[in-house]
């Protein structure tokens, strides 16, 4: 069977996020690879509420993971699970992509989790379940993907949550990226189809995801193509954190959630991760198992609180009022 590789617009129709994503899947499509296109705010998707439904149904074994909402979520989810690689492609109105891209995120969350998933399908089968019963198997598929982000400001540092944000669609259901480009100054041009550098490199992300789809071995599908490689080994982002009463030497990527050490040499900034650091990166299965073993054994469960309701009591009278 043909790998298809499925691009996603936050942006609008024919403007400079959908036409980055179609630059690069047409490049995925002349090497020979099936393509798919879907544009998010054609799709009717609510905001999660927090119900915890869906992981509430996938640990108990009770359910799939649905969320309650009834919308268009299954269309989108049913292109991810049928695609091989996912290109995503998100414009930045304010330092990071947009309330849609967020939006949906939360919506995967942890009921896409493949760390959810993966250990809800091997207690199904173990306990006789058929595989009908239980999420859908083709989440266990490797995929690959690649994110583009792009801003109309002329400093680049007016789109820096852009790129460390998108992750958050593609960790939790552990699709390996490859490639991505964070465009900025998109308002020096009327489009960014005027802009020959960017449109050519939309176009290597779309020859890197197809290299990655070609790969003979797991290190090649999964190693970095990217142009910058960035100061995280793992998410190849320049975004750190230093934490809080912690060492100055002290660092952590605050996408991958993994601590380093901070160094200067000859006058360069490096920083250093470890090899065990970098094993339970939240980008790795073992990270998001470390995660999902957390929930399931540290969360509250609800009556824990016995006079719950009479501490709210004090609350409920401080509502919004319309003038």
């Amino acid at each position: 069977m043909m790998k298809q590789v499925l691009g996603i617009s936050f942006g609008r129709k024919m403007r400079n996020s959908d036409v980055m994503v179609k630059a690069a899947l047409l490049e995925c499509k002349a090497a020979g690879f099936e393509i798919e296109f879907l544009r998010a705010d054609d799709l009717n998707i609510h905001n999660c509420t927090g119900c915890i439904a869906c992981s509430i149904g996938l640990m108990s074994g009770q359910a799939k993971g649905e969320c309650a909402h009834k919308d268009d979520m299954p269309i989108l989810d049913e292109a991810v699970l049928r695609s091989d690689a996912v290109i995503l492609g998100c414009p930045v109105y304010e330092t990071s992509p947009t309330g849609r891209f967020k939006t949906i995120c939360d919506r995967i969350g942890p009921s896409h989790d493949l760390s959810f998933r993966k250990v809800a399908i091997e207690e199904g089968l173990a306990a006789g379940k058929s595989m009908e019963t239980l999420p859908d198997s083709r989440c266990l598929k490797p995929r690959v993907g690649a994110l583009m982000s792009v801003g109309g400001a002329m400093t680049k540092n007016w789109l820096a949550f852009s790129i460390p944000i998108m992750y958050q669609f593609t960790f939790p259901l552990a699709i390996d990226v490859i490639d991505h480009f964070e465009c900025h100054g998109a308002m020096a041009y009327e489009h960014i189809v005027g802009n020959d550098e960017a449109m050519a490199r939309c176009a290597q992300i779309g020859r890197n995801i197809a290299g990655a789809l070609n790969a003979e071995s797991e290190a090649d599908r999964t190693r970095w193509r990217g142009d910058l490689q960035g100061v995280c080994p793992m998410c190849h982002c320049n975004l750190l954190t230093i934490p809080e009463n912690g060492d100055a030497t002290k660092i952590e990527c605050p996408v991958c959630g993994i601590a380093g050490v901070l160094t200067i040499k000859d006058g360069i900034i490096q920083a250093h991760f470890s090899d065990e650091e970098m094993a339970h990166s939240r980008l790795s299965y073992a990270g998001l198992l470390e995660h999902s073993t957390e929930i399931k054994t540290r969360a509250a469960p609800s009556g824990s609180i016995p006079d719950l309701k009479e501490r709210l009591e004090k609350y409920r009278w401080l509502n919004f009022k319309e003038s």
